[in-house]
C-alpha cells in the first residue's frame, strides 16, 4: 500500500495545471505532428518530460527503481556451477540416451558424445539450501538473497546470435537492448551520467555494440560505454590550447544551430546530438569523480577485491555501485571469458575467482546501503553448456535447451531456486523460463505492462518480448 502511496503522490507531482493547458489544449496537435514526423511519444499517459532523459512513471507501481546487469559472456556451465546432476556423474564416459538426441542439434561437436560430469563438489549453502559449485564459495555466502532459475532455454545456439537475443530478445541486429528500453520507459534520476552505462573487462563479446545498443529507438537510450583505463569515455578530456570558456562557446553556438535545424525537420536525432553534447560536457567533471575511488574505504575495497590501480571485473562491481547512487537507470558489466569447449576445469576455476567475490560483495553492499530492496541484479550468459564432452575429457560445447542465471534484489524471492532439468542437465523438465519470459519479468519488475511498452517503427508498434513471453509469477516476491 505504501508503494502506491508514493506512485500516486508521484504521479501528481508530475501532472501540473501547466501541462494540462499545453498538451491537452493545443498541445494536441503538437502530439500528432510528433507522430506524423516520428518523434517518440509517451507510452504512458504522463507529461512530457523536462529533459529528454527525466524520470517517468512506469504503468505500475514499481518493485525496482534500477538494474544492474552482470553478463557472462561466452555462456558458463549450468552443469559445473548452478545445477549438480549426480546422475551425470554416474554415467560420465558413456554416450548418452539416443531419445534425448532426437531432433537435437550441437554447435560444434557430433551429439553422439559421451557424457561428462562434473568435476567440482557441490554443497548446500545457507538456509534456503542452494546448491553451487565449490567454485563460488562467496556466492554462497549470500546464497539467500538469490533467486536461481534452473530452467533457462533460449532459441540460439552460438555466441552472437544467443547474446544479440538474450538482450534484445532478437537474434536479428538492430533492435533495442534490455537497457535502452529501459530508459525509454523510465528515464534516469542521473542528471550529469548517462542513463544506461556499460562497463567490459576481459574480452569484448561475440555480438559487439549491438548488445548495449538503441536499434531503432533514438540513439540518446543506448548504452554507453565507459573504458576502465585513461579517460572513461574517449576524447573526454580537452585538447590543449582549448579552454573551458572557448569549449562553452562553441557548445552554445553549435546548440542553436542544432535548434534551428530541428524545428525545421523535426528529426529526433538531431535533439539527440544536442543531447550527446550537453551529456559529453557534463561528464568531463562527473566522470572522473566517479572513477576515483579514492573515497571508498578500504573494507570495501578488500571486500570487493578491488585494487583502484587496476581495472577488470572486481572494480566494474563496485563502479556499478557507484553508478546507481548517482542515479544511472542501468548499469551493464559484460565478462567475456566463459566459452570453455576445452579446458574447462581449469578455465571455469579462474573464471570464478575473477567474478565470485565481487559478485557475492555487490549484493551485500547494496543490501548495507539499503539499495538492494530496489535495485534488481541479473547474472546470466547466453546459454548454457552441453552434457556432452567436447576438448578430449575437459570441454562442452554450446547448449541452448537449458541453462542456469540468478537474480537479486528488485522485488524476486530471495532463497529461491526455480525450475528443473532432468537428470542430466540437457533438457527443462519443470517451469521453464524462455527469454521472452525473462524480460517481460524484468520489465514487470520495474513496472510495465510488456505488452504495452511500445515504440512504433517502420509503421509497426515493436516491443522487448515481439509477440511472445509471460511473466514468471513463481519467482516474484
Amino acid at each position: 500500500m505504501n508503494l502506491k502511496r508514493e506512485y500516486a503522490a508521484e504521479a501528481r507531482k508530475l501532472i501540473t495545471r501547466r501541462w494540462f493547458f499545453r498538451d491537452c489544449g493545443v498541445g494536441l496537435g503538437s502530439v500528432a505532428l510528433a507522430s506524423l514526423l516520428g518523434v517518440p511519444t509517451s507510452h504512458a499517459a504522463q507529461p512530457a518530460p523536462t529533459r529528454p532523459l527525466a524520470p517517468r512513471l512506469p504503468h505500475f507501481p514499481a518493485k525496482a527503481k534500477r538494474v544492474i546487469y552482470l553478463f557472462m559472456a561466452g555462456a558458463p556451465s549450468h552443469l559445473d556451477l548452478f545445477d549438480y546432476k549426480p546422475e551425470l556423474v554416474k554415467r560420465d564416459g558413456q554416450l548418452p540416451p539416443a531419445e534425448l538426441l532426437k531432433d537435437y542439434r550441437a554447435a560444434f561437436i557430433n551429439p553422439n558424445s559421451a557424457l561428462l560430469g562434473s568435476k567440482f563438489k557441490f554443497s548446500k549453502y545457507g538456509k534456503s539450501g542452494a546448491e553451487l559449485s565449490e567454485i563460488l564459495p562467496k556466492l554462497g555466502e549470500v546464497a539467500d538473497d538469490l533467486c536461481i532459475i534452473r530452467s533457462m532455454t533460449t532459441d540460439a545456439v552460438n555466441h552472437a546470435p544467443g547474446q544479440i537475443m538474450m538482450n534484445t530478445g532478437s537474434q536479428q541486429f538492430g533492435r533495442p537492448t534490455l537497457g535502452a528500453w529501459s530508459l525509454y520507459g523510465l528515464g534516469s534520476q542521473a542528471e550529469e551520467l548517462p542513463g544506461y552505462v556499460v562497463l567490459s573487462s576481459a574480452n569484448g563479446t561475440s555480438g559487439g555494440a549491438s548488445n548495449w545498443g538503441c536499434g531503432f529507438l533514438p540513439t540518446i537510450y543506448g548504452g554507453i560505454p565507459f573504458r576502465g583505463t585513461g579517460d572513461p569515455v574517449l576524447y573526454l578530456s580537452n585538447p590543449k590550447g582549448f579552454d573551458k570558456e572557448t569549449q562553452r562557446a562553441s557548445l552554445d553556438t553549435l546548440k542553436k544551430l542544432n535548434q534551428m535545424e530541428f524545428a525545421a525537420k523535426g528529426d529526433p536525432e538531431i535533439d539527440a546530438r544536442v543531447q550527446s553534447f550537453e551529456m559529453a560536457y557534463k561528464l568531463q567533471s562527473s566522470a572522473p569523480e566517479l572513477m576515483d575511488l579514492a573515497k571508498e574505504s578500504k573494507a570495501t575495497l578488500d571486500d570487493y577485491g578491488v585494487d583502484p590501480a587496476k581495472p577488470g571485473f572486481a572494480r566494474n562491481c563496485l563502479l556499478a555501485r557507484r553508478l546507481i547512487e548517482r542515479g544511472v537507470r542501468f548499469v551493464q558489466l559484460f565478462h567475456e571469458a566463459w566459452d570453455q569447449h576445452g579446458n574447462l576445469k581449469q578455465s571455469l576455476t579462474d573464471n570464478c575467482k575473477a567474478t565470485d567475490q565481487a559478485s557475492a560483495a555487490l549484493i551485500r553492499d547494496l543490501k548495507q546501503r539499503g539499495l538492494l530492496e530496489d535495485t534488481l541484479v541479473i547474472w546470466g550468459g547466453e546459454f548454457g553448456r552441453t552434457p556432452m564432452v567436447q576438448g578430449g575429457n575437459d570441454g562442452r560445447d554450446h547448449h541452448n535447451r537449458s541453462f542456469s542465471m540468478w537474480m537479486a534484489g528488485g522485488g524476486v524471492r530471495p532463497g529461491l531456486t526455480y525450475g528443473k532439468t532432468d537428470d542430466l542437465g540437457f533438457n527443462v523438465a519443470e517451469n521453464p523460463v524462455h527469454v521472452h519470459d525473462l524480460h517481460a519479468t524484468i520489465l514487470h519488475l520495474l513496472g510495465f505492462d510488456h505488452t504495452k511498452l511500445t515504440y512504433r517503427f517502420q509503421g509497426r508498434d515493436f516491443r522487448l518480448t515481439d509477440v511472445h513471453g509471460e511473466v514468471v509469477k513463481g519467482i516474484l516476491a
